[in-house]
């Protein structure tokens, strides 16, 4: 019998409180309230294009900004993204992908080493994309590799519209984290020839 992949957290500051549940072999369902709409709306298509079914709630000290609400909620998604993986057995473990919205273009590269790391090769026109500033973009996507325990590869190829940018990284990492993700039936344990990730 196949082990489920789920995972959920619970995260208390004195900035936030998060609630979180994630199912890596889900239908790619969402129930997401940070307070922050464009990054719910950004959530959402994590969530809708990589087919994980992933219910967030956060309640954060907006009243400051949104900068620890955005950052905490990319330490949970990382936590339950490690805690889902589990050992890595049978993983594809690496994955990719080219998404396009109009103008815009972005490319992802996932690789589920159990190394952090992220190069974000993106420039952004506007300061802010509705109430999110665009420079918590880049710190949701730190806070993701370094509680996920993964390697992310962000280039923009081409876009003018920062909305547009924002949604190509958002569904590239998706499509590249389906991939990563996927059970290979051919993957006999850890597929590392280390033995371990």
């Amino acid at each position: 019998m196949k082990r489920r992949r789920t995972a959920r957290i619970e995260r208390k500051t004195r900035e936030t409180r998060i609630e979180l549940a994630l199912n890596l072999d889900g239908q790619g369902r969402s129930r997401i309230k940070t307070g922050v709409g464009f990054f719910d709306h950004m959530l959402t298509a994590l969530a809708t294009h990589s087919r994980i079914d992933l219910d967030v709630r956060c309640k954060g000290d907006l009243h400051v900004d949104a900068h620890h609400s955005v950052e905490d909620v990319g330490i949970a998604i990382g936590q339950a993204l490690r805690q889902a993986t589990g050992d890595k057995q049978g993983l594809v473990r690496f994955g990719h992908a080219y998404v396009p919205l109009d103008e815009a273009l972005s490319r992802a590269v996932v690789d589920l080493s159990g190394r952090p790391w992220l190069h974000f090769g993106v420039q952004f026109r506007a300061q802010r994309i509705g109430d999110m500033p665009t420079e918590l973009i880049e710190d949701f996507f730190w806070a993701l590799v370094d509680h996920g325990r993964f390697n992310l590869h962000l280039d923009v190829l081409r876009g003018r519209n920062s909305h547009h940018i924002a949604e190509t990284l958002f569904k590239a990492t998706a499509r590249a984290l389906k991939m990563a993700v996927a059970r290979d039936p051919r993957v006999l344990g850890v597929p590392s020839t280390k033995g371990s990730l």
